[in-house]
């Protein structure tokens, strides 16, 4: 390009110098440069606004109008760096600006818009209406410069009233021959329909105009008029899918961005079409609008415009339930995209190549060869995404080569680019489990790598993933964390790998080979190493009594240890292991026994002390403990009781869900939480679990009838639009069940006042005892009511529902004073069925140990059951199961893991408490039938009341 052709480097560099040589200082001293200064620096607030007072001057206004602008750009950085004017003062310089209009300098003119953009909202809203005439005058005029801007200010300032007054204008310059008019109009039509519903209202009413725009010659004006044109019919379904096959098969759209928006439109359609059940299986022999748009989105892979071309592949790649040979377009651009000179397209395209991997694995492979060329690409990020999709889409026979390539890589590579590389060999051990020595050998080594706190993590946590869901790994896993802790600078992760080597060491077949490991930190380590490295020996001890005396004589060597807590750890662990010892002395087998005999196992004996104090756990979790004090403590008189503060005497507190979130598969450290959070690094925000039976204990008539067994979740018994908006809480008690009904008040004209829910059923084992009103509920308030229901003694559970009708008084009040307007009248309003299930009584908590507590209850009183459940998938009805129940998952049964169900029968364990305070075990078999008429649920329930098992079994329905 010629030097006087337009805006070159050089010219812009330039420009850029002028612009400093006008803030540069001369040394007059030496002649040398001086420093830089800002011209904003140490502003007073003052200074400026007495400055400001040359608005008000004509003649400065027509011959100094840089001056202006500059105490226009001080006022808007006093103002964005907190120096806020007051009304009066903003007021007062408001007015002063809008005197500048008079100037015809273009850039004082479009200082002056931006500062009645940024001050109008500060300003009191009848003097902003006073600038409207002179930007309306400016949306009139022949300069294209001050209509643009003249529009996007108006945009800001108007209310509805107001945007009636000149819609005409704006029409106008919704279809102007100047593309800067009609992209500034369509733009301020965005902001003006996001305002609030009456500018909205106007807004819809420029459809023809704003489809008129789309076909303008500038590409700027078609993306803003594609914008808008969603704006208006984004909730109109069949309009957009209107507009959508309008545009593409017209062909009409010329600008990228605009197709780009239209490609985005239509995946969204199709998205909604496969959500809201019109459209299943392949897009090419679903629906019209379905063929259609994915026409359209395969016809636009083959547009000159890369951005087009990838918006369309993105799009295909993330259509819900897509048939592979429908997504191999999509991905045969992709591969061409992999090998782009442009780092931008070669990184959105890996990126989307790495997500299709993930559920088509098959159909990346194809494009191995590129992703291998990239794994040396320059851009690490690229050259990341490559190994992780290559490690997710790799056979089993290239696995030795791919790690071989990556670890040249990996010392190259910050951190963080590691953990993801990390978590992707995770997966592919579990994809691969025959190379499990391999993989697992890999990620070793590079624990005695150098590398910060949070790769070696990764790899701990992944080590310890792999020994639960790939049982083969454990004792080879086990002996390299053992090698780690060698050498290990994290204190962290050293306590938590001789916890785990502590509960899984003694259960391997040769756990002797540990203890010189779990020693050695004794001797060397810090006081929290030394104290876990005790810890972990005790419990070796404990169960492995052919270990007892070699580990005793290790312990001792603790006792003067100048650490308290490992000193107390070995007194403990000491005094134990001797009553142990001497009550169940250790008999090793003869030298000449018959070696077809089978061996003695090395397992404590029923009874051992050393097994019960250093292996039992507590019955329940610290946080469990904690909300169950905080329960009893709060019940009415409960500090009074004579009664003993035991375990079992604490109240009943459930097992409460969190949301769920997206968990990698690399976070899963097993069973136990405080393994997870220390070596995950991510200690969970501990939420505060409110009471839900404070609101009973609050009334003393309702407190009187005891301790609240469990409360159930909310159940709605009306619609959340309704006028009034009620819900029900179940507290269960031991003798009666208090129905607690929130009631909301969403009708702004009335009071309700003495609000009751009429409780009405046929039920043997249930009466309705009573009632308490809600006095008074206004506008907005949320007031409970209650009702009481009493167990009709010697009556067997079972379920009933009960029809609810809300009884009250309406007053009608002034919505504005809030004053009553009339005396009250009695109403009623219909409410749903409530139903009182078996397992409303039933409180979610888990045991330690499932299988040991499952064999002490014994099958004396266990109840038999085979059910077909109509389910047709799998997960279904294992949460059915649950739900039926009421009971608590254990062992992380709860879910089938993804990609497994349907293909073999999936256990399910669960535990509760009874009303009364009945432990109840279940085990649940669910296995697909293959003819796909259903589920076949096989249950076996245990308790210590026979009544209870059956009345548990029965509630599968």
């Amino acid at each position: 390009m010629a030097e006087g052709d337009g805006l070159t480097m050089n010219n812009l560099l330039s420009e850029v110098q002028g612009a400093l040589d006008k803030f540069k200082l001369e040394d007059e001293g030496t002649g040398g440069p001086g420093d830089y200064y800002s011209p904003y620096a140490n502003l007073e607030k003052a200074a400026v606004l007495q400055e400001a007072r040359c608005f008000h001057d004509p003649t400065a206004v027509r011959e100094s109008p840089r001056k202006c602008c500059t105490v226009i750009a001080q006022l808007l950085h006093l103002t964005n760096t907190g120096q806020y004017m007051n009304s009066a003062e903003a007021t007062e310089v408001f007015f002063g600006v809008t005197k500048l209009f008079m100037s015809d300098d273009a850039s004082l003119r479009r200082m002056v818009y931006l500062f009645i953009k940024e001050v109008a909202e500060t300003c009191d809203p009848d003097d902003v209406i006073i600038v409207t005439s002179s930007l309306t005058k400016d949306m009139t005029c022949d300069v294209d410069l001050y209509r643009a801007n003249a529009l996007r200010v108006l945009a800001r300032i108007v209310d509805a009233a107001m945007l009636g007054a000149i819609e005409r204008y704006v029409k106008q310059a919704l279809v102007d021959s100047s593309g800067q008019v009609s992209s500034a109009a369509l733009v301020s039509a965005t902001h003006l329909f996001e305002r609030n519903e009456e500018s909205a209202a106007i807004v819809k009413r420029w459809i023809s105009e704003t489809t008129e725009a789309t076909s303008s010659p500038n590409e700027m004006v078609q993306f803003h008029a594609m914008q808008l044109l969603y704006q208006i019919k984004k909730h109109d379904r069949l309009g957009m899918q209107k507009l959508v096959t309008q545009f593409s098969q017209r062909n009409t759209l010329r600008s990228p961005l605009a197709l780009v928006l239209l490609v985005r439109y239509t995946a969204k359609l199709l998205t909604d079409e496969v959500a809201e059940g019109r459209q299943s299986g392949s897009f090419q022999n679903g629906t019209n609008f379905s063929r259609a748009g994915y026409a359209f989105l395969e016809a636009s892979l083959r547009h000159k415009s890369e951005m087009v071309v990838y918006e369309a592949a993105k799009s295909i790649c993330s259509l819900p339930g897509i048939e592979p040979q429908e997504l191999s377009p999509a991905v045969n651009v992709l591969q061409i995209f992999l090998s782009s000179p442009k780092p931008a397209v070669r990184f959105a395209a890996i990126k989307t190549v790495s997500q299709v991997a993930v559920n088509h694995p098959r159909m990346v492979s194809k494009c191995n060869e590129d992703l291998e060329a990239l794994i040396a690409d320059a851009n690490r990020s690229i050259a990341t995404l490559a190994i992780t999709t290559l490690l997710k889409t790799g056979s089993e026979n290239s696995v030795d080569r791919l790690l071989k390539q990556i670890s040249v890589f990996l010392s190259e590579i910050p951190d963080e680019y590691k953990v993801t590389i990390v978590k992707s060999i995770q997966r592919l051990c579990l994809t691969y489990p025959a190379k499990h020595r391999v993989l697992v050998g890999f990620l070793s080594n590079f624990l005695r790598e150098e590398g910060g706190f949070d790769f070696k993590r990764s790899i701990v946590n992944s080590i310890v993933s792999l020994m639960k869901q790939v049982p083969e790994t454990t004792e080879g896993s086990l002996l390299h964390l053992c090698e780690f802790i060698e050498d290990c600078e994290f204190t962290m992760l050293s306590t938590q790998i001789l916890h785990l080597l502590g509960e899984l060491g003694p259960s391997t077949s040769a756990p002797a080979r540990y203890i010189r490991f779990i020693y050695n930190r004794v001797i060397l380590e810090n006081s929290a190493v030394r104290a876990a490295a005790v810890g972990a020996l005790s419990k070796f001890a404990a169960r492995c009594p052919s270990l007892r005396s070699s580990i005793l004589t290790l312990l001792k060597r603790s006792l003067g240890d100048e650490d308290d807590e490992t000193r107390d750890r070995a007194s403990v662990a000491v005094s134990v292991l001797k009553d142990a010892m001497e009550e169940f002395p250790y008999l090793a087998p003869a030298e000449d026994a018959d070696p077809d005999e089978e061996p003695v196992p090395d397992e404590p004996q029923a009874g051992d002390p050393a097994a019960f104090v250093l292996l039992q756990g507590l019955p329940m979790s610290f946080d469990r403990l904690e909300r169950s004090i905080r329960a009893y403590v709060k019940a009415p008189a409960a500090m009074d009781s004579p009664e003993q503060l035991t375990l079992s005497t604490l109240p009943i507190v459930e097992e409460y869900e969190e949301p769920e979130s997206a968990v990698d598969e690399g976070d899963d450290i097993g069973a136990d939480p405080a393994l997870a959070a220390a070596v995950s690094g991510k200690e969970k925000e501990k939420k505060e679990v409110v009471d839900p039976a404070a609101a009973v204990y609050a009334i003393p008539e309702l407190a009187a009838l005891g301790r609240v067994f469990r409360s159930s979740p909310p159940t709605a018994l009306s619609e959340e639009e309704a006028e009034y908006v009620v819900t029900c809480v179940k507290h269960v008690l031991p003798e009666h069940i208090i129905l607690q009904f929130p009631i909301q008040n969403t009708l702004e004209d009335q009071r309700l006042v003495n609000c009751t829910v009429t409780v009405e059923g046929d039920s043997e084992c249930f009466e309705v005892a009573g009632e308490v009103a809600a006095e008074s509920i206004k506008y907005g308030e949320t007031v409970n009511a209650f009702t009481v229901i009493s167990r009709i003694p010697d009556a067997p559970l079972s379920p009933c529902n009960f029809e609810c009708v809300l009884n009250f008084g309406v007053v009608q009040v002034d919505p504005k004073s809030g004053e009553d307007e009339s005396d009250p009248f009695e109403e009623e309003y219909p409410l749903e069925e409530l139903e009182i299930a078996t397992s409303d009584f039933m409180a979610k908590v888990s045991v330690p140990d499932f299988r040991s507590s499952w064999e002490m209850v014994g099958n004396a009183n266990e109840v038999l059951e085979k059910f077909a459940l109509q389910f047709k998938k799998q997960e279904d009805a294992v949460a059915a199961v649950i739900d039926f129940l009421g009971m608590q998952p254990c062992d992380g049964t709860g879910h089938i893991k993804p990609g497994e169900g349907g293909k073999k029968p999936h256990m399910l364990h669960l535990s509760g408490v009874f009303v009364g305070g009945t432990n109840v075990l279940a085990r649940a078999q669910v296995a697909a039938q293959g003819d796909a008429s259903g589920v076949l649920l096989k249950i076996a329930v245990r308790s210590d009341d026979p009544d209870v098992s059956r009345m548990v079994a029965d509630c599968i329905r």
